[in-house]
């Protein structure tokens, strides 16, 4: 049995009538246009769907709770519309101002980040910059009672959408090759610029775009935390974004396990269901297993995260796993439709070339072995049988 509340229970069961009802059928649509219509986070903020953790005077729930968080993004799995990447907005870029952000800064932007009518997006990646930070170019140079931010970010999701973009960008003339600021980067200043909206293997009603900095002031008022603290920053948040991705990854896993189980009961191969044959029911077998237990890690994880024990380690090795697990459920489920699993038309062909990105985003499968490998051979590595 999984852990949720009663009231988590039912918040499952309202958002996922919500998005068969104001998301769903609008996904194909989206797809086509190459951006969620911004109308979509306006009904999820109406509802309360959009961000949980606020506190009420800002419009929010005021539980920090991450079963919530793991609620929506299964759900959205689950109903077919990762599409609409809501978390990006709610949990990955909303929580910088939790963490880091003035209590004017929350008062200024938080109520319409809640409501839906102010969407937010991050932008750290560069064309030579994505797990390694230290290689970042974007420059912002201290001017008294401004920035001037300059350089380029790309494969910024909600990039076009979006109307607040929280920037990392070098310090000019720091020493130290880690000393970054986080600029709060508001649509309209003067500067701003946005590219195309880049085509993708996958995930087309996601709006990706290159972003252009030229000489914009950004206001001290816009300030995320401490100058020259912006590395450190992002490098705090990256245990949940990771974890955020595993949750999806395997959510997506048990999607694509269902949706395979269902076609190979009906597909028939030489005269016997294809759920017949030993290959197939092995094969489902393995995957089936394998996706359980990567969850009950991923559920373990986020119990750890909800008590603040959550460790870079941990995240590392759930991202990893749920999306190399989330990545092989895939491709046999592919396998397993035959010929129909390569036409557009049968979900497991979208969700094969959707997730795709999931190996990569959040940190690489193999950045995430270093990563762990990093602490399986340092100092405080303990055994579990210590």
């Amino acid at each position: 049995m999984r852990s949720f509340t009663v009231d988590q229970v039912i918040f499952r069961d309202s958002y996922r009538k919500f998005l068969a009802s104001e998301i769903t059928p609008h996904m194909e649509e989206w797809r086509e246009a190459g951006i969620v219509d911004r109308s979509a986070f306006k009904k999820a903020g109406d509802l309360g769907f959009l961000m949980i953790w606020p506190e009420e005077k800002y419009g929010g729930m005021g539980d920090e709770d991450f079963r919530y968080e793991q609620i929506i993004i299964e759900e959205t799995a689950r109903s077919g519309c990762k599409g609409w990447f809501n978390t990006l907005h709610s949990r990955l870029v909303g929580s910088y101002f939790k963490r880091f952000g003035t209590e004017e800064q929350r008062d200024r932007f938080l109520p319409k980040c809640v409501s839906g009518e102010t969407i937010l997006a991050i932008a750290m990646t560069e064309p030579g910059a994505g797990s390694d930070l230290a290689g970042m170019r974007t420059t912002a140079e201290d001017k008294g009672d401004h920035f001037l931010l300059n350089g380029s970010k790309t494969y910024i999701s909600n990039g076009i959408n979006s109307d607040v973009v929280i920037v990392a960008a070098k310090l000019a003339g720091a020493e130290k090759k880690h000393a970054m600021v986080l600029l709060i980067v508001e649509r309209g200043m003067e500067g701003f610029e946005r590219g195309r909206n880049l085509k993708k293997m996958g995930m087309p009603a996601q709006d990706t775009a290159e972003l252009f900095f030229q000489n914009v002031k950004v206001p001290k008022a816009n300030v995320l935390g401490e100058p020259g603290r912006g590395f450190y920053y992002l490098m705090e948040g990256l245990a949940e974004e990771r974890l955020i991705s595993a949750v999806g990854s395997i959510a997506n896993g048990r999607k694509a396990f269902d949706i395979t189980r269902d076609y190979v009961m009906e597909r028939k191969l030489f005269g016997r269901p294809l759920a017949e044959q030993q290959n197939t029911q092995f094969r489902m077998a393995e995957m089936d297993a394998e996706i359980d237990l990567v969850q009950v890690y991923v559920d373990h994880c986020v119990a750890e995260h909800n008590v603040g024990r959550l460790t870079s380690n941990m995240g590392a090795k759930a991202k990893m796993m749920s999306s190399e697990v989330e990545w092989k459920m895939l491709d046999l489920g592919v396998q397993l439709h035959g010929g129909a699993g390569y036409m557009d038309e049968y979900p497991i062909s979208r969700m094969f070339t959707d997730a795709r990105v999931n190996r990569i985003l959040a940190g690489s499968s193999e950045v995430m072995r270093l990563i762990i490998g990093r602490d399986v051979f340092s100092e405080h590595y303990k055994s579990i049988l210590d």
